[in-house]
């Protein structure tokens, strides 16, 4: 029997692309650095846990309903944020997490010789995707920390198929303007889909903040993505979805894999948009007051940083970003590193309660004044 010939069978694309490596389960990141307890502060997670309707939701879930396949189109979800956003069910895609509707609008729209455009530091699953699939990313240096609009345009040819924007940045919490935004659509003048993220949009309290869901009633080409992994906090039943005009919709479920959303997922993310609101001004408060808790502390030590919207900052520290990692890891403190991100020595801390916060800082000195 011949050998397996890998070099004949894999396409020089997937070849040649790194695949992700998540980090290990927290019980075992505990063992391996010698600690009793673990804050989670390095994927953005809502720290206070689903509003008190997903937690009925997901207590009282029924065993019987395990056995049984999902909505194959998540029927009362799209039913209930068409009600939520004004809209129509079937101008609603949902998928297992944003990563699976970036997936599915990339595979609807590209072919060979393609390309997408966005940021070259941003979430990098706009990135990965194209790549992965065989298609051009075209990754555009941010400009003041902010996603550069003139420079997208002109990166533009007859092959570009998407320009992803993430609004408000992951991970410099920076966004576009209404102005701006406008701006940019009427360049782009359909040529191209553009797929504003806004995974962190509930995040934002700027009176100029666009809002993506009204702006694709008057361009077309807009598909807008967001999540309850971030404020409504089912990151573990991985949850996200897309907006768009019913025609584009339509052409990327042609893409989109059905039955990928579980059922408590299905009913979890129903029972969130039933909150009346009280959640996420909880959130907010948490949120306002760990920025001003660090950002103090990042002054007072002359570190420089980046605090914007999101539930997230930056701060440049004098090591390297690994080491940094380490050395609060064995103080039970998990941040991320964002040399993969393209900002060596940078880590991101996501902004939780102020018990947390305070424990953050503690560790962060700590290491400081005795690295």
């Amino acid at each position: 029997m011949r050998n397996l010939d890998f070099q004949k069978l894999v396409p020089a694309y997937v070849q040649g692309f790194e695949s992700y490596q998540p980090s290990k389960p927290d019980p075992e990141l505990m063992k391996a650095y010698g600690v009793d307890h673990l804050h989670r502060l390095n994927n953005n997670e809502n720290a206070l846990g689903p509003p008190p309707e997903v937690s009925t939701i997901v207590e009282k879930f029924p065993v019987k309903n395990v056995p049984v396949y999902p909505s194959g189109d998540c029927f009362y979800l799209r039913q209930k944020l068409a009600a939520f956003y004004g809209k129509t069910p079937d101008r609603f895609l949902i998928g297992n997490g944003s990563c699976e509707v970036i997936s599915s609008v990339i595979k609807a729209f590209c072919e060979e010789g393609d390309n997408i455009i966005t940021a070259d530091q941003t979430f990098a699953v706009y990135e990965w995707v194209a790549e992965f699939s065989g298609f051009e990313a075209r990754l555009i240096p941010l400009k003041n920390n902010r996603f550069d609009h003139r420079a997208m345009l002109d990166a533009m040819d007859e092959n570009t198929k998407i320009l992803f924007v993430c609004n408000p940045n992951n991970p410099t919490g920076t966004y576009w303007d209404t102005e701006t935004m406008e701006a940019f659509l009427d360049e782009v003048d359909n040529r191209a889909i553009v797929v504003i993220d806004e995974a962190y949009f509930e995040y934002v309290e700027k009176e100029d903040y666009p809002d993506g869901m009204t702006l694709m009633e008057r361009y077309p080409n807009v598909i807008v993505f967001r999540t309850f992994s971030k404020m409504y906090a089912l990151a573990a039943l991985r949850i996200g979805y897309l907006c768009g005009t019913a025609d584009i919709v339509e052409l990327v479920s042609r893409a989109h894999i059905v039955y990928s959303v579980n059922t408590l997922a299905q009913e979890a993310a129903v029972a969130a948009l039933s909150n009346d609101g009280t959640f996420i001004r909880e959130t907010l408060d948490m949120v306002g007051e760990a920025k001003k808790l660090l950002c103090g502390l990042f002054e007072e030590r002359k570190l420089e940083y980046v605090c914007n919207e999101g539930n997230y900052l930056m701060v440049k520290v004098p090591l390297p970003d690994t080491l940094m990692y380490r050395m609060l890891m064995r103080k039970g403190i998990m941040v991320r590193t964002m040399t993969t991100f393209r900002f060596p020595n940078w880590i991101r801390v996501s902004l939780v309660q102020r018990p947390v916060m305070e424990a953050f800082c503690k560790a962060f000195v700590e290491v400081l004044d005795n690295r």
